[in-house]
């Protein structure tokens, strides 16, 4: 099973929306599971710190060794429910980025594109000619970059006016996608958010969707925090009865302080990239 991870050049503060979306690079990598590469030999520069584009002028970096930086927060953007989604968006922005270096990434997982509509019907992807399957990639990539484009207008407003970034994942596995890419770019601040139906299954012990494997199984040097209506999940856990079942501790305790022994052992963390142009 693979990955297909995207990354997209962002804006800063004070640019215009317009302008940093006709300026939106996108690179693809293909993360597999076979491991040839050891992202932490020595921390010797290889082909992942820099990738180029195919095309004049674009230029992407990225540090895979140590992600974001601690200034960065990574919020995930679900299609399914973008007023959720957006709410985490808001409170991140508000919460955690305090300092005028911290960069916000919209994280999204996409299904994998298995299937293509014709006049015949869903056709398999190995059953229509490169062309067909080209045309029906571009038309998903520019729903991709629209449903983004709303979180990226929120960050550049004049009232938050912060950096973002885009990472994109083709996976039909949501939760193991983000909490696979945890360790990959040491993601300490994960924001996601959760509507008033997740939080009532939550109070009666039914929860069980992606956000719970994901708080669940993060790892300890990632806070993940789960908001709902712009209030954190403690704050609703607070207001439960003394009856309700008790939330996740990782739910409701603050910020960890990172310690030396909570760094990540990179040691093993071994993967494959491939980098080819969309």
């Amino acid at each position: 099973m693979t990955s297909k991870l995207t990354t997209g050049g962002g804006g800063g503060g004070g640019e215009n929306p317009g302008d940093v979306s006709r300026a939106h690079n996108e690179y693809l990598w293909e993360i597999e599971e076979e491991f040839s590469i050891d992202i932490s030999s020595n921390r010797q520069t290889n082909n992942l710190d820099t990738i180029k584009e195919e095309t004049e002028g674009s230029l992407f970096s990225f540090d895979f060794h140590g992600g974001g930086g601690d200034d960065s927060v990574y919020v995930a953007v679900w299609k399914q429910n973008v007023e959720a989604s957006m709410d985490a968006l808001i409170w991140a922005i508000k919460n955690t980025a305090i300092s005028p270096s911290t960069v916000v990434f919209l994280v999204h997982v996409f299904p994998e594109t298995k299937f293509i509509p014709s006049p015949l019907g869903k056709l398999s992807v190995s059953q229509v000619n490169p062309e067909q399957k080209e045309n029906y990639m571009a038309q998903e990539r520019g729903k991709r970059r629209e449903f983004l484009q709303q979180f990226m207008d929120i960050c550049l407003t004049s009232e938050f006016q912060v950096k973002v970034d885009t990472i994109l994942i083709e996976s039909d596995m949501e939760a193991k996608a983000i909490l696979d890419l945890i360790p990959i770019l040491y993601i300490k601040k994960l924001v996601l958010g959760a509507t008033k139906s997740y939080v009532r299954k939550i109070k009666s012990g039914r929860g069980n969707g992606v956000t719970d494997q994901i708080l669940n199984n993060a790892p300890e040097f990632c806070d993940v925090k789960i908001i709902c209506q712009g209030k954190e999940m403690a704050e609703w856990m607070a207001e439960s009865s003394p009856t309700s079942p008790s939330p996740s501790p990782r739910s409701i305790d603050p910020s960890p302080q990172l310690a030396q022994d909570d760094q990540p052992k990179m040691e093993n963390d071994l993967f494959g990239c491939g980098c080819f142009k969309i």
